[in-house]
Parts: structure tokens; sequence; C-alpha cells
């Protein structure tokens, strides 16, 4: 009763509509729409076409993409159903696509169109387009079948205290994953196609009430404006989306972590999915965000802001250690210790390089192992970044070629880099290092001073969609400080939120008709 279309490829009839023509219409003959279609999808292997014959007067054409419907779901929620409709119903059975969603199939996201273009974009995105005979429409049903894997724990982000699942590369199940923290009708999502040959779907994400009207119109703005025939990743909108590209610094986050894209929604921001990838874009972002993880609001208080003041202390470690002792070494050795200065000294008696060579080697090696080690197989990666910096260093020290305390030096910035929480950010404090060394080697202290004059200064006229990068220190805002130098308890930082939006969700509540209530969410005071 089901059989596959097969045999030569037909001749294309010369009345064929242009398949280029935004205005193409189907026709009322199935076999000339069947043409129609085989016209756009030639010298594609994995289109299906299935004729269906029904008591020799009912004639339906079924066309999907092979590579994107799994069969049995095809049989089980369209091609079972439709047949079991027609035995059930016999001659009332519905001859047109007007009666079939209703009566007959199962599914819930069925569309009718009469475009052709309509019908090629649904099937490129894994849906079965049913045609029936003497009817100009066809119609369209989500079939799920792309293979998907399980929202597990991104291995990038993992953490000791939260949840262990994470975004995927199917859009619509990390939709699913947002709307499951935050169950409100006023968590918005709106859909737009990127791409003018991969179609990909953006959804930009964003409570109503909640973020700013300004930056959402914003983030629409550059979104839409894309023009580019392909978007593989996320990364394609997020080099697309920024303020300052060049910038060392990310003005968009970006994060397999649901929880995180949460907490950053009910704080006003803006997500942006990306279909087939796992990394969630989200903005705006400040500098401080870079320094912050997820489990910074999982835990106590006081121990959270403990490791957040670490975090503060290593990436000023990682930044300026290496410059600090080139400075030191070169210029400034009446600023060391004798007994210390003497040990540096014999240390670097046998090396043939000043500190700034020597330095910059360590550094290039140091980051060509790190890289070297993400680049190879997960079982040997590990193995090949931490044994070469150790035989490499422990060679180079007995070869007389760099010197101990320089590898001392490197070995703790590179520690003191994996202590960023956010892989972007600390890949411009990485960048920052060189031009650091490099001023060092050439100005001393006052090169360092320089160089970190000139970043404080990029730093604080830096914007993401409008927000100071610097913010709250620059400009300075009290109230938001509480998750910035430290981490506030959640239940004060709400009430600073709460506070802060409070005149945006009394307008939100007016225009949907509720009366504003400013005592929800307060921290209970004990008991019952």
């Amino acid at each position: 009763m089901f059989r596959k279309w097969t045999g030569s490829k037909p001749q294309v009839m010369k009345e064929l509509p242009s398949v280029d023509d935004e205005s193409a219409q189907l026709t009322s003959d199935i076999g000339q729409n069947e043409l129609i279609l085989k016209q756009v999808f030639q010298n594609c292997s994995d289109i299906i076409f299935r004729k269906i014959h029904i008591s020799g007067h009912t004639q339906w054409l079924i066309v999907y993409l092979e590579s994107l419907v799994d069969d049995t779901n095809l049989d089980d929620h369209v091609l079972r159903p439709l047949m079991s409709g027609y035995a059930s119903h016999d001659d009332s059975a519905p001859d047109e696509i007007e009666g079939v969603d209703d009566r007959v199939l199962p599914l819930g996201k069925i569309q009718r169109t009469s475009k052709v273009t309509d019908i090629v974009r649904h099937l490129l995105i894994g849906q079965v387009a049913i045609l029936a005979a003497e009817d100009t429409r066809a119609m369209t049903v989500a079939v799920n079948g792309r293979v998907q894997r399980n929202p597990e724990e991104p291995p990038s982000e993992l953490v000791l205290r939260g949840p262990r699942d994470g975004f995927i590369e199917n859009i619509s199940t990390n939709m699913g994953l947002l709307r499951s923290r935050i169950k409100t009708s006023r968590l918005k999502m709106e859909a737009y196609t990127v791409g003018e040959l991969t179609q990909t779907e953006v959804v930009i994400a964003y409570v109503d009430g909640i973020a700013d009207d300004n930056v959402i119109e914003e983030v629409r703005k550059r979104v839409t404006s894309i023009q580019i025939d392909g978007v593989l990743e996320s990364g394609y909108i997020e080099q697309f989306i920024e303020d300052l590209p060049l910038s060392p610094f990310p003005q968009v986050n970006s994060t397999e972590r649901p929880d995180v894209i949460a907490a950053g929604l009910l704080k006003g921001k803006i997500a942006i999915l990306v279909d087939t990838t796992p990394f969630v874009l989200l903005v705006p972002m400040t500098f401080w965000t870079g320094l912050q993880a997820s489990e910074d609001h999982y835990n106590r208080s006081i121990f959270a802001t403990f490791v957040r003041w670490i975090r503060f202390l290593f990436i000023f470690i990682s930044i300026f250690a290496p410059s600090l002792y080139v400075a030191v070494t070169t210029f400034h050795q009446e600023m060391i210790p004798t007994n210390l200065m003497l040990s540096i000294a014999a240390a670097r008696e046998a090396v043939p390089f000043p500190a700034l060579i020597e330095t910059l080697l360590m550094e290039t090696m140091f980051e060509a192992l790190r890289e070297a080690g993400v680049r190879m197989p997960r079982q040997v990666g590990q193995a090949v970044s931490i044994v070469g910096a150790l035989v490499i260093g422990q060679a180079a020290v007995e070869a007389g070629i760099i010197s101990a305390p320089v590898v001392i030096v490197v070995a703790t910035t590179g520690i003191a880099s994996f202590t960023v929480p956010r892989f972007n950010f600390a890949n411009g404090i990485q960048l920052l290092r060189f031009p650091m060394i490099l001023l060092a080697g050439t100005l001393g202290l006052y090169g360092i001073v320089l160089g970190f004059l000139g970043t404080l200064l990029h730093v604080t006229a830096l914007r993401s969609f409008g927000t100071p990068y610097f913010t709250p220190l620059g400009p300075l805002t009290y109230k938001s400080l509480k998750d910035v130098l430290i981490s506030a308890p959640i239940w004060e930082e709400a009430e600073a939120m709460r506070s802060s939006t409070a005149g945006t969700n009394n307008s939100a509540n007016v225009r949907q008709g509720q009366p504003s209530n400013s005592n929800q969410g307060n921290r209970p005071s004990g008991g019952n």
C-alpha cells in the first residue's frame, strides 16, 4: 500500500512555475506538484516521494527528506493514522487537506500552505509535506526524527554543586530547559531565521517586564541585520553583534549551562539561542560577569565571597606576574631583597638570553602545550600537557636555556589563568599578558603602569549593548555592588533586584491589568 517512488527522472514541463520565485504556488494537479518539488530537489538522493492510493479514487503524495525524518515516527504519526482514518470513515473519509489534521493526524504542529518556498523550507527543517489530489494546498507536519544527545553536564563548566544538565544541539530542547526553570508566560521567545543557505533558527529569549525594552529592540535589530550565507555556531552571531569585535574582552557571554542563562534572564539580560549548537549567548555582558561562576549563588555567602576574592587576586597574577618579573630583574634590581637577588642571579648566570626573551619563550611554550592538550584526544591530551610541561621545563633548566625562576613564574601564571570561570574571558586575559611583558621589557615598571592605565581606560570606555562594561564600578552603583566585590546572600540580592526593577514590573503589571505586589518574595523571618 505504501511504496517509495522510484523510476527515471521526469521531464520538467515548460509551464512549471519558477521555483526561485517567492510567489510560486502549487497547482491542483498533484503530478505537476510532484514535478515542481523534484525540480527543486534535483540531484538530492535523500528526498523521498511516497504515493498513496486508496480505493482507487483518492491519491496522496508524502514528501520528506530521509536524512531528517525517522521512518518509524513517520509511520506511527502520519501514515498509520492517515490510513486508519480512511478505514474507519470509508466514503466519508476526507479527500482534502482541510479535514485531515482535525480528524486523522494526532500531531499538534500542523500548517497549511500553497507556496512552494514555504513547503521547501519546512522540508529542510525535518518536516513532512502531505499533498492531496485536486488541492492547491499542502500540509506540513512536524515529525521528530533528528538524532540528538542527552542534556548532560557540559565538560567545560563542571560544578561541585548545581544542576547537572546542559544545552544540546537541538534548539527546541534548549528552549524547554529554560521553560522548565522559568515557568511564566512572561518568558518570551522570538524566533528568527539567519543564513541564506543554512536557514538557521535563532531565538531571542527574555523576561517581559524585567529586560530593558531598548536593549531588546537593539538585539532584534542586530540579529535581523546579519547578512551571511551560513551560521554553523553561535560564535558567528556573537562576532556580528559585538560592539567592538577587536577588543580582547568579550562583550557577549556564552555558556552551556541552562541555570546560568536562567539566572541572567531573571536579572534582565537577554539570551540568544542558535540551532545546532549547545552554546547560548547572554547579553549584555560586563567585566565582572567573566569572573563569576554559577556556584557563587549556590554556596554560602562567606565562602563564595572568599573564592571570588581569590579570583580577583589571581587574575592580577595572571596578567602582571611575568611582566613584573621582567621589569624588576631587568631595570629595578634594587627592589629585590639581596638574598633573593643573589639567588636569581645565580640561577640566571648560565642563561644566554635576557629576562624578556626567556619569559616570552616560556609563555609561548606553555600556550603551545595547553593548545596541544586541548586539540589532542582526551585520553592523551592531559598527559601530553602535564608531562610535556614537566619534561621540557626541567630539560630547559638543566641545559641552561631557561632559568628556574622563570619556570616558577610562568607555571604560577598558568595556574592563575585557570581560575577564571569564563573561557572566552580567560582568552582575553591571556592576550593581555604578552603586550604587558613587552612593555615591561622596554620601559620597566613605567611600561606596566602605562599598560594598566591603557587597559583600564579601554575597559571603562567599552560597552555591551549600551551597558558600560565596568558596571557597577564605572559608573558607580552602590546597590549593585552586592554581587561584584562580595557575594551577598541570595535573599539580600533579590531584594536589591526587586527594588531596582520595581518600576518596570509595576508598569508591566499595569499593561497586563494585574495589580502589583511589592511584598512578594521577601525573605522569611522564621517559623512556619
